[in-house]
């Protein structure tokens, strides 16, 4: 068997993570200083899902770690679509809250897009909101989806310049793989999207200099497939029958070509994470700016 020799640069998501949370503690204190109050984010959590439960504990956790206020909004899975639909809008009117997540997934028979879009566009720190995706189309971007917002500020933070590269994304979610296919156009690169419809999508990877993989199937992107110094930043997490946790993309081999890759875990993960915390701070700023100096002349 041949042995592969690791060459890639490792992108290490939780140190860039823990430089974007001690900016976000700046400005908080900065916010807190100057408002009488810490920025606000309200966490929704409908039902008890186990992973949803582990997200949203490390989700609070950050908020306390950073300055921000977290308030914990827990209401059962047997809650209606109008009370939940109350409870956003009593969000919306909360001028202690400047940011609102719902954490997904939602229990069945209540529709996820419609609670989503009840949500204000000012508060919607996902970014996930029409409006919110909207802008990002527009080259206008205002609160932008975590996850490609992550791999965008990861890529900066190593130097990898973006623009006039050709960038493969692997998955078509409105979550993770179409605004991240939006984020790479922002940042000047030549994109493709591949989804279940995509005919060869080893030849798709094989020309790729960037390769984001965000589909929620172990090793799916092979390594061989993987251009020699090409980016890849794999966004999935997958749990082994051995309980490891492992990527989208074949990690060995990949790690083998490329010059840049991200770990699982360590990666993209924790860099959600903190760039749902640096939109908190940039929509309480936005929702309650300084007023202006009085004029002196």
């Amino acid at each position: 068997m041949t042995s592969l020799t690791q060459t890639a640069e490792l992108l290490d998501g939780k140190a860039v993570a823990a430089r974007v949370r001690r900016e976000v503690g700046t400005r908080a204190a900065a916010f807190a200083a100057q408002h009488g109050r810490p920025p606000g984010l309200a966490v929704v959590q409908v039902g008890t899902n186990a992973a949803s439960t582990v997200y949203v504990r490390n989700k609070r956790k950050a908020c306390e770690e950073t300055g921000i206020r977290s308030f914990a909004y827990d209401p059962p899975s047997a809650v209606t679509r109008q009370e939940l639909l109350d409870l956003v809008r009593h969000l919306n009117r909360d001028d202690q809250v400047d940011g609102i997540l719902m954490q997904l997934p939602l229990p069945p028979g209540l529709d996820a897009n419609e609670i989503m879009d009840a949500i204000d566009p000012a508060k919607d720190v996902d970014g996930f909101h029409p409006e919110n995706t909207g802008l990002l189309a527009q080259k206008r971007p205002r609160l932008r989806p975590c996850t490609p917002y992550g791999v965008i500020r990861l890529a900066a933070e190593y130097g990898i310049a973006l623009r006039g590269l050709r960038a493969t994304v692997v998955g078509a979610s409105n979550i993770v793989g179409r605004p991240m296919a939006l984020e790479l156009l922002l940042a000047g690169a030549t994109v493709t999207v591949c989804h279940t419809g995509t005919r060869d999508l080893a030849a798709e990877v094989e020309r790729a200099d960037v390769v984001v993989a965000a589909v929620g199937r172990p090793g799916m992107v092979r390594g061989a497939w993987i251009r020699e110094g090409a980016a890849v930043f794999d966004v999935g997490i997958n749990r082994t029958e051995g309980g490891r946790l492992v990527g989208d993309v074949e990690f060995e081999p990949a790690a083998a070509r490329a010059a840049w890759i991200t770990p699982v875990p360590g990666g993209i993960g924790p860099m959600t994470i903190a760039m749902l915390l640096s939109n908190t701070l940039d929509a309480a700023t936005a929702l309650h700016p300084l007023p202006r100096a009085a004029d002196q002349s």
